[in-house]
């Protein structure tokens, strides 16, 4: 009688183990087999494929960052991922549920009253700019902090890294200096120069 020839024994799928060692080719190869059944999950559980789309992905990527928790003992792969995908789903439901009801709550707000600019403020903002463009470089920029971000002295200091004496210093010759030439020109400095309430 013939022996039969030996049938070489079935080869033996690794991939659990070396996905939660953190070989990348592996994630590749997990993404390519068991992708479509994420998407799957995720589809027919949301109504957006973009979001089922953004889902899978974000399963995969928690998957790869938290493959220290996998035990291929204790379960497969497969069901491990989808088992993270029914959560980042919930997440993702969570999250759109919030989204509506912050848009109703906006949607319900009276609409904002139509006011027009007060032509006088604006016509002395566009002075004081043009006038803050002749100043010297250390001044004007002071000046512009101080009016149009309406900053505190120790504010400016803060943010520019000068001292507060030098910045208090070149916000008194900046107001000085637009002072005088609003004099010259006839202007009435008292309006204008309100507009630099916030250099303190």
């Amino acid at each position: 009688m013939t022996a039969l020839p030996q049938q070489p024994d079935p080869p033996v799928d690794d991939l659990a183990p070396r996905f939660r060692s953190g070989d990348e080719v592996a994630l590749r190869e997990a993404y390519d087999r068991y992708g479509r059944a994420v998407l799957h999950l995720a589809t027919s559980m949301l109504a957006n494929r973009a979001d089922a789309e953004d889902v899978t992905q974000a399963t995969f990527v928690a998957a790869w960052l938290g493959r220290d928790t996998f035990d291929p003992a204790k379960g497969s792969l497969i069901g491990w991922l989808l088992g993270i995908g029914r959560r980042k789903v919930i997440d993702r439901m969570r999250a759109t549920a919030r989204e509506t009801r912050v848009v109703e709550t906006v949607r319900q707000l009276p609409e904002p009253a139509q006011t027009a600019p007060d032509p006088d403020r604006v016509v002395d903002r566009l002075v004081i700019a043009d006038e803050l463009a002749r100043l010297p470089d250390d001044q004007r920029r002071m000046l512009e902090l101080a009016f149009y971000d309406d900053l505190t002295h120790q504010q400016i200091a803060t943010v520019t890294g000068v001292p507060l004496g030098t910045v208090k210093s070149h916000i008194r010759r900046g107001m000085a200096s637009l002072k005088r030439r609003w004099e010259v020109d006839g202007a009435a400095p008292g309006a204008r120069a309100a507009g630099f309430s916030g250099a303190r």
